[in-house]
């Protein structure tokens, strides 16, 4: 499945399905609500997987984010949807999925105006090897250690993705 017939879900305020539209144009000015997940993987050290959004990305390009984001399809479990692109953006296999906010949401502009808008589950998972990140995804990763990304996210938040500078704080207090 390319960008281009990828499909995300369009939600309502209560987070019901009111439709679909293709991935390549729901991310505008005006972004609708809809459907996605975050994906924090730890490897066996306890280490986060971090990486940094390739340039090519349309929002928040050359920032450092989360381990990875989705969006699942249409009638996809979300689950199912985490290991696709796990295995897409970083050639990686997971385990151990734990849903740990399933309630986050969040909605964020970007420099150039265009709007995250997402009901966005955040989960944690294993991986027993390192990424072999897909290059229109990711430019650069590392593993790093919790108690020192929390610090550094607080203090040069516009390094980093919003809605990790948003999730992080509920992860790890």
């Amino acid at each position: 499945m390319t960008s281009s017939t990828e499909q995300v879900v369009l939600v309502d305020n209560d987070g019901r399905a009111v439709g679909v539209r293709d991935k390549a144009g729901v991310h505008t000015t005006d972004t609708p609500l809809h459907l996605a997940f975050s994906t924090h993987v730890f490897n066996t050290r306890g280490q986060l997987l971090v990486t940094r959004r390739a340039l090519t990305k349309l929002t928040w390009p050359g920032v450092w984010t989360n381990s990875f984001c989705g969006h699942p399809g249409p009638g996809e479990a979300t689950e199912d949807a985490v290991a696709r692109r796990a295995r897409r953006e970083l050639g990686l296999t997971v385990r151990d999925l734990t849903l740990r906010l399933p309630e986050f949401r969040y909605r964020a502009v970007d420099a150039s105006g265009i709007v995250e808008h997402e009901i966005c589950p955040v989960y944690t998972a294993v991986a027993d090897a390192d990424p072999v990140p897909a290059a229109d995804e990711v430019m650069d990763w590392q593993w790093a250690d919790p108690a020192q990304l929390v610090p550094a996210v607080r203090l040069t938040p516009w390094a980093f993705s919003p809605w990790l500078v948003l999730q992080l704080p509920l992860l790890y207090p």
